[in-house]
């Protein structure tokens, strides 16, 4: 219940259509149950007396009432439909807002299918049950009270007569709706396996082409496809048997009435007129029951993904910024106090281990390590992406806990492992760096990124359209959009991971000189390739997790034995059974590794 009042908590400014769709359905219900009175009169009466006048003043009555229940029906369906669709407009954008505000942490709780279907096909579920299940969620009840009521009224044998079967009804409903209601779950989980795949292909669909594994692809979308065809079926089977139940219940219920309802006006203890208002009391009943069965059924699907969007809106987030938060970083000076972090709570190994290091404003950092160190992790710390377990990460001084999560991330730019582009025009993602940048600012940023050698060929230059994803330009040009947009934000401390691995060595070396340029600046280098931090006031050599040593390029080279390694095997390669060959450029050729 909790779950659900939250979900309505959603209806905002919608609650009026709502409450207004309530207030119809019910004026509806009561027009229509009186319709059935005004036709027994006209039978008992009107007929029987051949009273003309009456039976037409009566007709007429019927008639009115008939037309005041297609207006405010017709009304109710209007206010239903924007009180649904308006619920689900707020529900994605809460839903949205709320991933916005989300750790790493947290998007490592869902897979990006699941979020994808929590925010469309789920939302879809509560607001299509909503919109076709509002009207028999107030209709049913409404017109199963009132109709009762009035059976009763009518002719009390009747109605007991009818009431023998009502339980029948109820414990199959009840029966049904238990079997279904665990099946929906698993219904919702099979839709996020089908995205998931979905996703996959489309994203990776050039790898799919390359190595022709289309086939594979599609066996693997049929099997995915198979297994939801396979879920649906037999969750809506059981779904579905709840209305032949409810029908034979009915047809049961007829029969006996008219059968004791005959069996009494033989008797002279009931009139015609009396048995058919009776008889259309009984339908409404059964049919409000066979519509409060499917309301079950709905409501039984879209608690599923109730629950599930609840989940997105309940995640604690867990990088919040504190009250009275700093917004000015001071400098960009990075202090790593006795820091260690580990991805979960119940890990057992820490990822980095009692890092310490003293980075100074404007300095100049590279960091290298084997695959699997932590440098990514290390770097992540800076700009509060993740939370340190132990010890303390201080940026200007300050601890980054103590800063507004906007002001600081302001005051690092990262340019992340994995190059990220978007849809849209060169102008628009670099603009992503400073909303506010002028052509001339954008132009020198290509400059010092070195994207002005291949800005002039394209269609356009910064009115390319770059595709979704940056997929009309190559890996080293997208590395060097990344760049130019991190260097637009004018930070305190900008973070390279392993951001220029697709460049070739000449501009590499470009690059670097451009970035040497900038003053008051700190800059942190992850890379592969010793040449492009060589230069670097201070190189951090991370082994496992833990920092192994820390000097300048000479002075690593004397006393680092892991740097030697790196440095020795990257000047020479082995050839054959370990004969030593010089490359031709005195390095290998560049490997952006996952790290």
């Amino acid at each position: 219940m909790h779950e659900i009042g939250r979900i309505v908590s959603y209806l905002g400014h919608y609650r009026k259509d709502a409450i207004l769709g309530i207030l119809l359905v019910v004026i509806e219900s009561a027009f229509e149950m009186v319709i059935p009175i005004l036709m027994a009169d006209i039978i008992d009466v009107g007929v029987a007396q051949r009273d003309l006048a009456y039976i037409t003043r009566q007709g007429m009555l019927m008639g009115v009432c008939a037309i005041l229940a297609l207006i405010t029906g017709l009304l109710y369906a209007r206010y239903a439909a924007r009180a649904s669709y308006g619920l689900g407009a707020h529900l994605r954008a809460a839903e949205y807002e709320r991933v916005q505000e989300y750790s790493f942490a947290n998007l490592d709780h869902f897979e990006t299918s699941s979020l994808i279907t929590r925010m469309t096909t789920d939302v879809t579920v509560i607001q299509n049950a909503l919109n076709a299940g509002f009207r028999p969620m107030v209709r049913g009840p409404v017109m199963l009270v009132i109709g009762f009521a009035l059976a009763f009224y009518l002719n009390a044998e009747l109605a007991l007569v009818f009431c023998a079967v009502v339980p029948v009804m109820a414990i199959a409903i009840v029966v049904i709706v238990r079997r279904v209601s665990p099946l929906y779950g698993v219904l919702q989980a099979t839709v996020d396996k089908l995205n998931d795949v979905v996703q996959e292909m489309l994203t990776a669909v050039r790898a799919v082409k390359a190595y022709v594994r289309g086939d594979y692809e599609c066996e693997e979308f049929r099997r995915v496809n198979e297994g939801l065809a396979a879920t649906s079926e037999r969750t809506f089977r059981l779904a579905v048997f709840n209305m032949p139940v409810l029908y034979v219940s009915m047809y049961t219920a007829t029969t006996l009435i008219m059968w004791f309802g005959g069996q009494m006006i033989l008797g002279g203890a009931l009139q015609v007129g009396e048995l058919t208002g009776f008889l259309s009391y009984v339908m409404q009943i059964l049919n409000s029951l066979i519509m409060i069965s499917n309301v079950f059924l709905l409501l039984t699907r879209s608690l599923a993904s109730v629950h599930r969007i609840s989940e997105v809106l309940d995640e604690p987030v867990d990088l919040t910024s504190p009250k009275g938060a700093l917004t000015e970083v001071a400098d960009g000076s990075v202090v790593f106090d006795d820091v260690s972090f580990k991805y979960r709570a119940d890990a057992q190994e820490y990822v980095l281990e009692h890092i310490s290091l003293a980075i100074p404003a404007g300095a100049t950092v590279g960091i290298l390590g084997g695959t699997g160190s932590g440098k990514t992790t290390l770097v992540q710390l800076i700009p509060r992406l993740y939370d340190a377990t132990e010890g303390e990460v201080r940026v200007g001084g300050r601890d980054v806990r103590a800063y507004d999560l906007a002001a600081l991330r302001d005051a690092v730019a990262i340019v992340l492992q994995k190059n990220v582009l978007f849809s849209g025009t060169v102008r628009e993602n670099l603009r992503w760096g400073n909303p506010k940048a002028t052509d001339e600012e954008l132009l020198a940023a290509c400059r010092q990124a070195r994207v002005d050698e291949f800005l002039d060929r394209l269609p356009g230059g910064l009115d390319y359209d770059l595709g979704q994803g940056g997929v009309n330009v190559s890996g080293g040009q997208k590395q060097r959009l990344c760049i130019a947009r991190a260097l637009l934000k004018h930070p305190k401390v900008i973070i390279f991971d392993d951001s220029t691995s697709a460049v070739d060595m000449a501009t590499d070396a470009q690059i670097r000189a451009a970035l040497a340029e900038l003053t008051g600046v700190t800059k942190i280098i992850i890379a592969q390739r010793v040449n492009s931090v060589e230069d670097a006031d201070q190189i951090i050599v991370l082994d496992d997790g833990r920092v192994s040593a820390v000097g300048t390029h000479d002075e690593l080279l004397a006393s680092s034995e892991i740097y030697r390694e790196i440095y020795t095997s990257q000047q020479y390669g082995t050839v054959g059974d370990g004969a030593v060959s010089c490359t031709a450029t005195g390095t290998p050729a560049s490997k952006g590794g996952e790290r």
